[in-house]
């Protein structure tokens, strides 16, 4: 499954994009804590998504997910304070083995394991490149990528390990 984070700085109108997505295959986590607007692009990713049969998830802020009906998305397997366990944590970010483990205790059904490549998000971050990654995967039951994915990089990485994908700069021109 194909997942376009949201990204003020690098993706530009993410609604465009979620346009251009593929009809019920994709997902979008919706990032951008600091936008002023948030909520407004909140309720209209949130009406987009379920026109196209596409996942939502709203990263750290489990009263906007709650209000847009949408999945939790929490960063380094860690729910915000105060997000009740009914509200399931359906994506989380994760930086290696224990941000993984830690996210599925948590109850995240996908775990987005970064930065697999270099990124613009996080320029000179670590990478933990293909085989390390897969060793985290391995150990966390799998996990989706994230992190300086193009449609030639995505054919490194584990299949069986790998749960989908997700990506900001190489969807930027779908929008």
């Amino acid at each position: 499954m194909l997942w376009l984070f949201t990204d003020a700085a690098r993706l530009g109108d993410p609604v465009a994009a979620v346009r251009r997505l593929p009809p019920g295959l994709c997902g979008v986590v919706l990032r951008d804590d600091a936008m002023p607007d948030r909520k407004t692009l909140g309720r209209r990713l949130a009406a987009l998504c379920r026109e196209r049969r596409l996942v939502l998830s709203v990263a750290g802020d489990w009263r906007l997910a709650a209000a847009l009906h949408a999945g939790l998305h929490v960063r380094g397997g860690r729910r915000p304070c105060g997000a009740p366990r009914r509200l399931p944590a359906l994506t989380a970010s994760a930086h290696g083995a224990a941000d993984l483990l830690r996210a599925r205790r948590a109850g995240a059904a996908l775990v987005f394991l970064s930065p697999i490549f270099a990124t613009g998000s996080h320029p000179g971050a670590a990478v933990l490149g293909p085989l390390r990654w897969g060793l985290a995967a391995r150990r966390g039951r799998g996990a989706a990528a994230l992190g300086g994915l193009d449609g030639q990089l995505v054919r490194r990485l584990p299949r069986l390990l790998c749960h989908g994908c997700g990506a900001i700069g190489a969807l930027r021109g779908i929008g």
